[in-house]
């Protein structure tokens, strides 16, 4: 048994059962947050312990939501490379620069983490079948690990997502839906049906347990850093999941010693035909307004409204960090930069965090002196068929 004690409204702190599914919190219709006895975990689960411990998300199970070790669902994902890139970092004036490889996880993108997590808790709770809208690589996240556990999977996707998220949910026995429009439309589908239809809905943030497989990424750089958290952390937003798990991650590690109170300034990355998250920074507001006619060749960054919005400006707000926008176009020529100079080769959302911080070094928010890490969130290889 693991360290879970409930489930917390995001916006109120109401607490919900830990043993039964939830989606948005009932009094709110908030996010909800999976939290932990951390005193607790902290007996089990020690930093100069985990060098023996098996090298996915999976390492840090005392604070992960499955309490039954036969549920885990997994393929290997988490504990991906931290890696070097000096040479791209000098050329830009960041020398201390680091790149967070997300293309290797399993089914090639971060989104790995969070449905391995997700489907995890649904298998262990009972759950019959699951429901998600999805830009690509999460459909594809979720048609592999429901496989792994004979569980019906419904996957709803814009019919101009990328070849290959479509064949990969295909292959894997998704019942896959593709829709005229955008992931919210998407998102609308499942909302209507899932009851019906007796599906559990997995949508980003509208259920407790993506985040908390996603949080695992700032677990690793920490331990990856031997403990000593970067300056900066770009971090490419869609539904932000990924960038709210990791201050989530934060928090428990200084609860439990692990870290003091020093944070990363927390930079969301969007593409500027999609950032509603980059327009709620600049305005000062708490909250985003849905992004009216959201375009972007990076499928991932195209979520008009997010329902975490107010967690990632939260975040960053309380990190000193800032929201960046960039095109299309420099998005796309950031990929084959940031291929060549260190051998990744991103998804064009990783490859935006390079065109971001460009910008930020432009305006000397970041300098040389900062260590900076860029989260690759997936392999290019999924996005042939756009790069041509």
């Amino acid at each position: 048994m693991g360290f879970l004690v409930d489930l917390r409204c995001t916006r109120c702190d109401a607490s919900f059962d830990k043993r039964k599914l939830w989606n948005l919190s009932t009094c709110c219709q908030a996010p909800l947050f999976a939290r932990y006895d951390l005193k607790g975990a902290a007996r089990e689960l020690k930093p100069d312990e985990l060098a023996n411990r098996i090298p996915t998300m999976w390492r840090y199970a005392e604070v992960m939501p499955v309490e039954d070790e036969a549920c885990r669902v997994t393929l290997g994902e988490g504990f991906t490379p931290l890696l070097k890139a000096p040479s791209l970092g000098r050329s830009i004036g960041t020398p201390h620069l680091m790149i967070k490889d997300e293309g290797v996880n399993p089914t090639g993108s971060f989104k790995a983490r969070g449905l391995s997590a997700a489907i995890s808790k649904v298998f262990e709770l009972g759950g019959k079948a699951v429901a998600i809208p999805s830009a690509g690589n999460a459909g594809g996240a979720t048609a592999a690990y429901a496989a792994r556990v004979n569980l019906p999977a419904h996957i709803f996707m814009p019919k101009d997502v990328p070849e290959a998220n479509r064949v990969e949910c295909e292959v894997l026995g998704a019942n896959l839906e593709l829709v005229d429009g955008l992931i919210s439309d998407c998102g609308r589908m499942v909302a209507e049906r899932k009851d019906e239809a007796g599906w559990f809905d997995v949508s980003t943030l509208k259920e407790p347990y993506r985040v908390e497989g996603k949080k695992t990424m700032g677990y690793e750089i920490a331990e990856q850093l031997d403990w000593n958290l970067p300056d900066v952390i770009l971090y490419p937003t869609g539904g932000g999941t990924g960038l709210i798990g990791m201050w989530k991650a934060f928090d428990e590690m200084e609860q439990m010693g692990w870290i003091g109170p020093d944070r990363p300034r927390m930079v969301s990355v969007q593409a500027a035909g999609c950032a509603p998250i980059v327009k709620a920074f600049e305005e000062g507001r708490e909250t985003a307004e849905m992004w009216q006619n959201a375009t972007t060749v990076a499928s991932g960054l195209r979520v008009p409204g997010a329902v975490g919005d107010f967690l990632m400006l939260r975040a960053i707000k309380e990190s000193g960090g800032c929201a960046v926008s960039v095109t299309d176009e420099e998005l796309m020529s950031a990929v084959p930069e940031m291929a060549a100079a260190t051998g990744i080769f991103p998804a064009p959302e990783g490859a935006a965090t390079l065109a971001a911080l460009k910008k930020l070094v432009s305006s000397d928010q970041v300098t040389e002196d900062d260590r900076v890490i860029l989260f690759n969130t997936g392999t290019g290889l999924k996005y042939i068929d756009v790069m041509r």
